[in-house]
């Protein structure tokens, strides 16, 4: 080999290492950032949801009940106040949860790598759910605000049945809903609704994965936009200027919508209570679409009790009004289409109305 040759050669692997180098500063920094930015913004919605949820639990605690929220949704009186009144009541409750739900979704969007996501989210298995779950639950996040994040998940990793379980264990396994409903209902009510949403959790997402096996998750076409910044920094901004700008358009016509129903609904209509079954079935019929803050589904439920509902309904109520609702379901359609999200719709209200017809 000649000098020139052995330069060339020399230069060339010289370059390779030199971008291999690169690579790895790149990777490692994004790693850095992969680890701190999600994991803060994760710490401190936990220590504000903790903080908020022990205050709930002590007042709770020392009262033996626990307060409603008349001015966002109530089955008495419900014309009281208006459509656009209540929704605007509803996200003066949520949004301090909601704007930790959109920077969560643009940390995982502008700093985790779609390549772990495949890696940690690619077998088809129970295990996989039970990290979803394990993800989603300490979050303690409403439907609605859990939806940004399920769509960067979901995106991020190309799988839905995962990002599924993630967003319904946010709502549905929220340890600190979990207790309350152990501190005011009977062991069966409330063991049954940890029971049905474990259920959900960990069999949903696989089942919608099994009927729809070809479904294409859809990506925003300025998600290339956002990918492609240099900076970090410039990288997280645009992140959260593309979730919101994907996520609070859907949330606030499925909050409308929501609250449509229910100032659609008679007054008094939850007062005679009439047929278990269709009391049951009416009222996981209406939990389904219905959007909760965090806590609210519990006097809710008590409500129907003291009007002389059956168990079930309760039992119906606890689980698929916070599990799932309109806002958060019009996330799911523009992911992954409106068949999808009328599966995990119809998937709710089974489990719901099973779990009522069980301990009714």
């Amino acid at each position: 080999m000649s000098a020139r040759a052995r330069s060339q050669t020399a230069a060339t692997a010289l370059e390779r290492a030199l971008k291999t180098a690169l690579e790895t500063v790149n990777e490692r920094g994004r790693a850095g950032y992969l680890i701190v930015t999600p994991l803060v913004i994760a710490a401190m919605l936990f220590v504000y949801k903790t903080r908020s949820s022990l205050r709930v639990l002590r007042a709770t605690w020392a009262s033996g009940t626990i307060a409603s929220r008349p001015e966002v949704v109530s089955f008495t009186q419900i014309s009281a106040i208006g459509i656009l009144e209540r929704s605007w009541n509803y996200f003066l409750v949520i949004w301090p949860a909601l704007l930790y739900g959109i920077l969560i979704a643009a940390a995982v969007r502008a700093f985790v790598s779609p390549k772990w996501f495949a890696r940690v989210l690619q077998e088809k298995s129970l295990k996989t759910q039970v990290t979803a779950g394990l993800a989603g639950a300490p979050l303690m996040l409403c439907s609605c605000c859990v939806a940004p994040v399920f769509a960067s998940v979901a995106q991020s990793s190309s799988r839905l049945g995962p990002a599924l379980g993630l967003m319904l264990a946010s709502p549905a396994l929220n340890p600190a809903a979990l207790t309350l409903t152990f501190l005011l209902f009977s062991p069966g009510i409330a063991s049954m609704r940890l029971a049905v949403s474990l259920l959900a959790v960990l069999a949903i997402g696989p089942l919608v994965e099994q009927i729809f096996p070809a479904v294409v998750l859809r990506v925003p076409k300025n998600e290339d936009t956002v990918e492609s910044a240099a900076h970090p920094v410039s990288r997280f901004f645009g992140s959260i200027g593309a979730v919101a700008l994907r996520t609070i358009p859907g949330l606030v016509i499925g909050v409308v919508l929501s609250m449509l129903i229910v100032q659609s609904l008679p007054v008094g209509f939850f007062d005679t209570p009439g047929n278990r079954l269709a009391a049951l079935l009416i009222t996981a019929t209406i939990a389904v679409p219905l959007a909760l803050p965090t806590f609210l589904e519990i006097p809710l439920a008590l409500s129907l009790l003291a009007a002389g509902f059956p168990p079930g309904a309760a039992v119906a109520l606890l689980f698929a009004g916070p599990s799932i609702n309109l806002p958060s379901l019009w996330s799911v359609a523009k992911i992954s289409g409106v068949k999808v999200a009328a599966a995990v719709a119809t998937l709710i209200w089974i489990l719901a109305v099973s779990a009522g017809l069980l301990i009714s």
